[in-house]
């Protein structure tokens, strides 16, 4: 026991007559651990990337409440009325009539 971790210490099974084995165990290890790294940070980019999208979608969906809300305002009567004004518009004081046409037909 004494043996073999004074061997690893001073790295002699890196260089006696079976170290063959030895090196393919560290470079298929090495490989193993140079793949999960990468896919660490493509998860952690993915990550990221999903909270921009979602901050983006927050701001978005900001905007278009925004937008609406200043639509409904646009849209209201009042406001209509005050904007036409300065063009010397003015509410009809009539009802509107309904046209009916007959046609030749009936």
């Amino acid at each position: 026991m004494k043996k073999n971790i004074y061997s690893i210490l001073r790295g002699t099974f890196l260089i006696s007559d079976d170290s063959f084995k030895n090196w393919r165990v560290i470079i298929f290890i090495s490989g193993l651990a140079i793949i999960m790294i990468a896919s660490a940070h493509s998860a952690d980019k993915k990550v990221y990337e999903i909270a921009r999208l979602n901050n983006e979608v927050k701001e978005l969906r900001s905007a278009f409440v925004d937008g609406r809300r200043i639509l409904m305002r646009l849209k209201m009567e009042s406001t209509i009325t005050s904007k036409v004004e300065d063009k010397g518009l003015a509410i009809s004081e009539e009802p509107p009539q309904k046209i009916i046409i007959k046609s030749e037909d009936q």
